[in-house]
């Protein structure tokens, strides 16, 4: 008995498989969602900025969070606000996130958002992270009331 042809025939119904599970486990990992970003976000005289928006994700098998990260003028430098726990459940949320950058990295007036919808998904054990869904928009940032004393 000859064993190349059985090594050759076991390697061709391996593939013929492999290329069938291929689109099934492809379609099983894509991300479904969205994001918007609000146009107004404010900003307290401590640096303190508060960013929202909505989002809506379904198909989730680990944690799931979403970032937004802002940015002013020709800067290429990014400053991240906040992160909210998110529910992939097909409805629509609102979320909203509050992060210091320092009193004088930013000020009210036009600013960059870009936020994301990101799973935590482990693959092999190890956690990856699977975007939802990525949204940048430009917003203006607008002094936050003072509390009064």
């Amino acid at each position: 008995m000859r064993v190349r042809p059985l090594l050759g025939t076991a390697a061709g119904a391996a593939l013929l498989l492999l290329a069938g599970a291929a689109p099934a486990t492809a379609s099983a990992l894509a991300p479904t969602g969205s994001v918007t970003v609000d146009a107004v976000g404010r900003i307290a005289a401590d640096g303190t900025v508060t960013l929202s928006g909505t989002y809506r994700c379904a198909g989730s098998s680990g944690p799931v969070f979403v970032g937004s990260s802002v940015s002013q003028g020709a800067s290429t430098t990014r400053y991240g606000i906040g992160g909210t726990r998110a529910v992939c459940d097909g409805a629509e949320h609102r979320w909203v996130n509050s992060g210091r950058t320092g009193s004088s990295a930013l000020v009210a007036g036009a600013a960059h958002v870009q936020a994301t919808v990101v799973e935590l998904r482990s693959f092999g054990g190890l956690p990856l992270p699977v975007f939802h869904a990525v949204q940048d928009q430009d917003v203006t940032l607008t002094q936050a009331a003072r509390a009064r004393r």
